[in-house]
C-alpha cells in the first residue's frame, strides 16, 4: 500500500550560519504527486537568488558516507556538514549571498512517486521545482543550476523547457544525450557503468527502501517503508530499459528527446578531457547545439569528482553566476568579453590522478568550436601497421583479422603506429576513422555466420621515450587520448542533417536504419571518434586501435551485455581490409599556431 503523505517541512534557524529548511513540499502542477527538498538559505531578510540541484542521489546522503575517500581530498572550504556529492556546498554559497534548494528527485529519498530517471516526466518535476525556487518569498526570482554529472546532465533537459526564473546554467561534466553520450555508444550498449551506477547510486535510495539508515545511506523513509512488490512497481529499471531497448526511435528514447537549440539562458559548458566514455562529448555537443546567445565552453582535466571544487573553478562558477543572477558582472559575461572557448592543452607526460602536476597545463583561448583554422589530416592505416600521412595504401588486396567479441580481460585487437612526429604538433578537437570492414566464421566448423560488428577505436599517445602517456580518467584510472565506437549495422550515415560534418558524421540510430551486415562483405564505415586533445612533442608518436570490444582505459564503462553482444550475431573473426577499393584513415585536427 501506498504511504500516507504527511507534512514532514521543518526549520531551524538557529544551529547553522545558515537557515536549514528540510522537507519542505513542493506540490506539482504536472501531476498530483510532490518533490521534496531541503532549502539553505542566508539568515537575512534580503532576496536572493538561489541555485537549484535535482537528483537521485539522496539530498540527505551526507557526502563522506557517499564516497568517503572522495570526500576526504576535497578542497577543504568547500566542506560543510551539510556537503553532498557533485553538488555545490551550501555553507560556501549562502555565505556569498545564495540561498541553495537541494531536491530528492520523484521517487528517491523522501520524496515519493515514480522513480523513472532521466524521464520526461522527471523532468517536468524538475522543472517545476526551478519555478517553485523563483516564487518564494525569500528568493530573488533568478535561480541558476550548478552541478556535476547527473546534476549537470539535468540541466540541458530542464532549460530546454525554459522555465521562469531559469537565469544561468553550469553544466559542469555533463552529457547532452542520453543515447549517444551514455547508454549506446555508436549503438553499443555501455552496460557495466549503467549497472553500477543504478545498483549502488539509485535504488539504494528509492522512496520507500527499507534500511537507509542502518546502511549509512541517509535517512529511512519517514512515512515509512514499502515492500519489495511495491517497490518494484514504482520504478522503470534502467539496466533493464537500456538492453530491451535498441533504438532512438523507441519510446524509451525518444520520450527523453529535447532539442539544445530550445536553451536559451546562458551557459558555461565545463568539459573534462578525461571523459573520454560518458560526458565530455556531451559538453561539446551542449555548446555547439545550444540556443542561448550567450555560451562559453571551458575544457578541464583532472579526476570526475574534484576539479569542481579547486578554487579557481569555484571562483569562476561564482563569478559567472553572479554575473547573471546577481548583475555583478565584474568580468563582462553578459556583455560577451571572456573568450568564448578556454582550452587547457594536454602537453608532456606528468602521470595520471595528479591535480598538483596538472597544473602545469598551459591553458589558451580561442573564439570558436571547432577552432576556425583546424587542418583536418588524414592519417592512413597500411597492412604493415603503420599510421602514415603518405597516400593511401594501393597495392595488392591485404587484411588483417582479429577475434570478434573482445573484452577487457581478453582485448582483441591491431594497432596501427606514426613514424615519430618530427616537429611539435598539436591535435584539438573532433576526430573520425573510415575503416573497411569484414566478418567471417572463425572455422568452418562455427555453426552461425556473424551478422553484425562492433567497432571499437582507441587513440593512444606514445612519448618520445617510447612510454604510452597515460591521463586522468574519470575514477581517477589510467586512460588514453580518446575512443570511438560504432555498431556496423548502425552505419547509415544522416549525410543531409544540419548537424552533419565531414570531421563529426550524424547519426539518428532508428530502427529503419539498421542495414544488413552479410559475412565475407567488406563495408566502408564512418567511425565517430570523442574529442580530443593532446600536443604531441617531437619524436612523439600516436597509435590507431581497432578492436573488437573493450580495451584498457575503459574503466568502468564496459560494454559486454551478452544480450546485446552475443556469440550468435557477432561471433567469428573481424577484419580490416586494404586495396585500391579498400582505405583506412582517421582524420586528426591538427592546429597551426595563432598567427
Amino acid at each position: 500500500m501506498p504511504n500516507k503523505i504527511q507534512d514532514l517541512h521543518t526549520v531551524d534557524k538557529s544551529t547553522y550560519p545558515y537557515i536549514f529548511e528540510q522537507n519542505a513540499t513542493v506540490r506539482l502542477k504536472s501531476s498530483d504527486g510532490l518533490v521534496r527538498v531541503n532549502v539553505y538559505r542566508p539568515n537575512t531578510d534580503e532576496k536572493v537568488p538561489v541555485l537549484v540541484t535535482y537528483a537521485p542521489y539522496g539530498k540527505d546522503i551526507p557526502y563522506a558516507d557517499f564516497h568517503a575517500k572522495s570526500f576526504a581530498e576535497v578542497n577543504p572550504q568547500q566542506k560543510s556538514e551539510h556537503s553532498v556529492w557533485e553538488t555545490p556546498d551550501p555553507a560556501f554559497w549562502t555565505k556569498n549571498g545564495y540561498a541553495v534548494v537541494r531536491a530528492d528527485e520523484r521517487g528517491t529519498g523522501q520524496s515519493p512517486g515514480f522513480l523513472d530517471t532521466m524521464s520526461r516526466g522527471t523532468s517536468e518535476a524538475f522543472f517545476e521545482v526551478v519555478e517553485w525556487a523563483a516564487e518564494q518569498s525569500w528568493s530573488s526570482g533568478k535561480v541558476g543550476l550548478l552541478g556535476i554529472s547527473y546534476y549537470a546532465g539535468t540541466q540541458w533537459r530542464v532549460a530546454a523547457r525554459q522555465p521562469k526564473g531559469l537565469a544561468a546554467i553550469v553544466p559542469w561534466e555533463g552529457m547532452s544525450d542520453y543515447y549517444r553520450d551514455r547508454c549506446r555508444h555508436g549503438g553499443i550498449l555501455s552496460n557495466q557503468f549503467i549497472g553500477f551506477w543504478w545498483n549502488r547510486q539509485v535504488v539504494t535510495n528509492q522512496y520507500g527502501r527499507a534500511g537507509r539508515q542502518k546502511a549509512n545511506w541517509g535517512p529511512d523513509t519517514i512515512e515509512g517503508d514499502l515492500d519489495e512488490e511495491e517497490l518494484a512497481k514504482n520504478r522503470q529499471d534502467q539496466t533493464i530499459d537500456n538492453v530491451n531497448n535498441r533504438f532512438r526511435d523507441e519510446d524509451y528514447y525518444s520520450s527523453k528527446d529535447f532539442d539544445l537549440a530550445d536553451v536559451k539562458v546562458p551557459l558555461l559548458s565545463v568539459a573534462n578531457w578525461g571523459g573520454i566514455l560518458l560526458h565530455l562529448r556531451g559538453n561539446v555537443q551542449g555548446y555547439m547545439h545550444a540556443g542561448s546567445k550567450l555560451k562559453y565552453l571551458r575544457f578541464i582535466t583532472g579526476r570526475h569528482d574534484l576539479p569542481f571544487y579547486y578554487e579557481e573553478e569555484v571562483e569562476l562558477q561564482r563569478s559567472f553566476l553572479d554575473a547573471f543572477l546577481k548583475g555583478d558582472d565584474r568580468d563582462g559575461w553578459s556583455e560577451g568579453k571572456p573568450a568564448p572557448v578556454d582550452i587547457v592543452l594536454r602537453k608532456g607526460d606528468v602521470g595520471f590522478n595528479d591535480a598538483a602536476a596538472e597544473k602545469v597545463y598551459p591553458r589558451r583561448t580561442e573564439n570558436e568550436w571547432p577552432i576556425a583554422r583546424t587542418q583536418y589530416t588524414r592519417y592512413h592505416l597500411q597492412p604493415d601497421l603503420k599510421l602514415s600521412k603518405d597516400a593511401p595504401y594501393s597495392g595488392p588486396a591485404k587484411t588483417t583479422s582479429y577475434k570478434a567479441l573482445g573484452m577487457l580481460k581478453d582485448p582483441q585487437l591491431v594497432q596501427f603506429t606514426t613514424e615519430a612526429f618530427e616537429a611539435e604538433t598539436e591535435i584539438t578537437g573532433h576526430v573520425v576513422a573510415h575503416l573497411s570492414v569484414s566478418a567471417s566464421k572463425a572455422s568452418p566448423d562455427q555453426s552461425a555466420e556473424p551478422s553484425d560488428i562492433d567497432i571499437f577505436v582507441t587513440l593512444r599517445h606514445i612519448s618520445p621515450e617510447g612510454k604510452e602517456v597515460y591521463y586522468t580518467g574519470t575514477a581517477g584510472d589510467p586512460i588514453p587520448l580518446t575512443k570511438g565506437w560504432l555498431r556496423t549495422s548502425l552505419r547509415k550515415v544522416e549525410d543531409q542533417h544540419p548537424q552533419h560534418r565531414d570531421w563529426l558524421p550524424h547519426r539518428e540510430y532508428r530502427s529503419t536504419d539498421v542495414q544488413e551486415v552479410k559475412p565475407d562483405t567488406v563495408y566502408e564505415v564512418d567511425v565517430e571518434v570523442w574529442p580530443t586533445n593532446v600536443v604531441v612533442a617531437k619524436g612523439g608518436k600516436l597509435v590507431f586501435e581497432v578492436s573488437s570490444g573493450d580495451t584498457q582505459g575503459c574503466g568502468i564503462f564496459g560494454h559486454h551485455d551478452q544480450q546485446d553482444r552475443s556469440e550468435k550475431v557477432f561471433g567469428g573473426l573481424n577484419s580490416v581490409h586494404f586495396g585500391e577499393q579498400h582505405h583506412n584513415y582517421i582524420v586528426l585536427p591538427v592546429i597551426p599556431a595563432k598567427e
